[in-house]
């Protein structure tokens, strides 16, 4: 067969043309999405995760050098081969310590944690159930699982226990966020963990936004007395530890099943050591001093209050938009006045509603919230004119 000629090629792929009318649809809508730079040299940054601001902690610093200078800036290679350092190990000590629970393990990041135990512990036999608003990688997890999923109101009890009365499967696995990360409000984990009690199931508890944040750092799930052979518990190092990468922590059977299948473990490059390095200080420093988590809870009151919205319980407050395009407006004049805050616009959010996302950051000090908060305000005063 001869190859079309030159001239009747198309100027360029269907996929691409595809590609291009989608971005011109984003960009129509106000849903376009940059990776620019956001937070620039004094601009007070209020968009970031950082939630005490570890990342930036003398000591966190100090470990991560440390440990840059006896293994290097990379594990370089998955953690079955050579990638497991004593870094790690200690690593994973100290968040069963500030967790409570029996085992842990180490992931490059929280995404990877929530893919690698969600498709490792369940099958065709197991019914995934899940909240409607749970994260990103969650969703992926479970339909990477294979498993069968039941998605469930937000934060509705009688839906999960419905799920689980109902379900054709010998097995379940409910999952939820502690702190959902749009909304803020927090799931009633005690109360899951007693249903899946009753009904034979595990539940699955993603602590992105509770750990180092509530109940003296050790997360929502420290709430719960009993139950621990039915709680994992995933968690990313990213966010109020200052560092990067995730865990996986319950029983230690779960630890040796996601050793030996979880692909996101077994096929990933290990976390770099110095980051576990600093998530290991970032640990020592909540466990010895409680200021930044008390500055974090006093300052998420205050952004609260002076911006007329419900507190959320965890580090991120969040501000209803009109609509995307308004939202991006208010975010770019308050970047100029020397203010970033986040902004969550869908697809990101699961009720459709767009929003600033506005960090109270345990590590600033109270004339720097007092002004943003004035600022924030004027700018949304401007824009409901």
């Amino acid at each position: 067969m001869n190859a079309p000629h030159a001239s009747t090629l198309p100027t360029s792929p269907m996929i691409i043309d595809r590609l291009a009318r989608q971005a011109e649809h984003r960009g129509h809508m106000g849903l376009a999405r940059s990776d620019g730079i956001l937070a620039a040299r004094g601009v007070l940054d209020l968009a970031g995760n950082d939630y005490l601001g570890l990342s930036q902690h003398s000591h966190v610093c100090a470990a991560a050098a440390e440990t840059i200078h006896t293994y290097g800036t990379s594990a370089r290679a998955s953690r079955l081969v050579t990638g497991t350092t004593a870094a790690h190990l200690v690593l994973e000590e100290a968040l069963c310590e500030l967790t409570g629970r029996a085992s842990a393990l180490v992931f490059s990041s929280g995404y990877t944690a929530n893919l690698g135990v969600i498709t490792a512990l369940t099958g065709p036999d197991t019914l995934i159930i899940s909240d409607a608003h749970n994260h990103a990688s969650i969703i992926d997890g479970a339909r990477l699982s294979k498993a069968p999923v039941h998605i469930v109101a937000h934060n509705s009890i009688a839906a999960v226990e419905q799920a689980l009365a109902n379900r054709t499967q010998p097995e379940a696995l409910v999952i939820t966020e502690s702190v959902f990360s749009v909304l803020g409000d927090a799931a009633d984990v005690e109360t899951l963990a007693q249903l899946c009690a009753r009904y034979d199931a595990m539940l699955l508890i993603d602590e992105a936004h509770g750990i180092g944040v509530l109940n003296q750092g050790r997360g929502l799930a420290a709430v719960i007395a009993n139950y621990a052979d039915r709680i994992v518990i995933t968690a990313t190092l990213s966010k109020a530890l200052g560092s990067q990468g995730g865990a996986v922590l319950g029983p230690p059977v779960i630890r040796e099943t996601l050793v030996n299948s979880a692909r996101s473990f077994i096929f990933d490059t290990g976390l770099a050591p110095a980051n576990a390095a600093a998530a290991t200080a970032a640990i020592g420093v909540i466990q010895h001093d409680t200021t930044l988590m008390k500055n974090l809870a006093m300052y998420r009151s205050t952004f609260a209050k002076g911006l007329g919205i419900t507190p959320a319980i965890g580090a991120v407050q969040s501000v209803p938009m009109v609509s995307p395009q308004r939202a991006v407006e208010v975010r770019d004049v308050l970047a100029t006045r020397g203010i970033a805050v986040g902004c969550f616009r869908p697809p990101s959010v699961p009720d459709g509603v767009s929003r600033l996302r506005i960090t109270a950051r345990g590590d600033l000090e109270r004339d720097q919230v007092d002004w943003a908060v004035q600022i924030i305000a004027e700018e949304l005063a401007h824009a409901d004119d």
